[in-house]
Formats: C-alpha cells, structure tokens, sequence
C-alpha cells in the first residue's frame, strides 16, 4: 500500500520556478462519505492550491478514483500521496507528470446563434477545432470540445471577438499510461469485496407510523 511510484528514468515535465512542475495525482479509493473532505484537507492545510479535481467511479463497482492536478516539486507530491495513503479508505495514490498519462478536459460555449449564422468564419473555427453542436436555441447555440487545456482556452479566446456568452471547462480526466498491474489488483479486490446487496428498507412502506408526530 504504501510503495509510491519509482520516477528513475521517467520523462518529465519542464520545471517551474523553485523546481516546481504539473503532476495529476490519481487517487484509488473506497466509496466512503466524508473522503473527499479530508483528503482536501490534506491539501489546504499545507497551502497547496488543487487546480483541477474530479472524482468518477471506475470499472469496479466498489472503488472509486479522484484526479487531482496540481503545481509543486515532486518532494512534496510524494510526500501528499504517502500522506493521503495513510486515509484508511484509500487504496493507492500516484502521482505523473503529464507525459506519463492520457489526459482530457471537455469544455461548452454558448455563442449568439446570428453571430455563427452571418459570420462564416466562427462556423469554420468551429469546425477547424471539431466543436459539436448539442443544443441550439433562438438567441444562443452551445458548443462542446474536448481537448488538452491550451486547446480548450485557445478555442474560448478566439470566439470572444464574437460575443461569447458563456464558456465552461471540466476537470482533468486521466488514464495513467503503465497501469495494467494495479488494475488487475482492482478486480481482485472486487472479488474478494464484492459490493453489498441494496437491502430494502423494512420501514419504508410504513413511513405514516414511523413519521408520525
């Protein structure tokens, strides 16, 4: 549980000021209310700004994953994770840098439904950057891309000359490249832990009694 990533021999990230770079840390953890607050905690008592965060299952029933992305040298990464580890309901935490995962981020604009209509070229830049149409009304249609975050921001730049109403980006989605080995103890642990039965209620068809004051 508490071995963290070897980093000898990995490609990173050019460094920042003081050494500092962009990690994603991957978080594998049981499904426990109140966990995402203290591994929050964990963050913000040692003064380390989270830049994107999101939480999904993954393909066992019983485990879920937090992406977190963040700026700092990798001495305080892997002191994070092993810090995050000690959380009983945590499973494993990594951390890579950028070349060492498959990353996403999906982002909507609403633009003026006249302004694509007259302008042919916002339709083209729209086209050029493989926007998706997912809702058009009178007065504003709203567009989807996927991409990495410069692609995303270079996208909302180039439509504000044309009244951009609305732009919103999701958090970081990430695969990690060299993980086949911590996924195949995943479905171990399913085996071994298989998710509780829903268990109906005994109560619930006599909430009147129950409830009553």
């Amino acid at each position: 549980m508490n071995d963290l990533k070897n980093n000898q021999g990995v490609k990173h990230s050019p460094l920042g000021v003081g050494g500092k770079q962009e990690f994603t840390i991957t978080v594998y953890t049981e499904n426990q209310i109140g966990l995402l607050n203290r591994i929050a905690i964990i963050f913000t008592r040692r003064k380390i700004n989270i830049d994107s965060l999101n939480t999904s299952p993954t393909e066992v029933d019983t485990v879920h994953r937090f992406t977190i992305v963040i700026n700092e040298t990798e001495d305080v990464v892997r002191k994070l994770c092993r810090q995050i580890e000690k959380q009983v309901e945590v499973l494993k935490a990594y951390y890579n840098t950028s070349d060492e995962i498959i990353w996403q981020e999906m982002a909507l604009y609403k633009v003026p439904t006249d302004v694509i209509a007259e302008k042919a070229k916002v339709e083209r830049l729209l086209r050029e950057r493989g926007a998706r149409v997912v809702a058009i009304r009178q007065d504003y249609t709203v567009f989807e891309t996927s991409g990495h975050r410069e692609e995303i921001d270079g996208l909302m730049k180039a439509l504000e000359p044309y009244g951009l109403i609305e732009f919103v980006r999701t958090a970081r989605i990430a695969i990690i490249k060299d993980s086949k080995g911590f996924h195949e103890k995943l479905k171990e642990f399913e085996r071994e832990q298989p998710a509780e039965e829903l268990v109906e209620n005994e109560y619930l068809s006599q909430q009147d009694k129950v409830f009553s004051m």
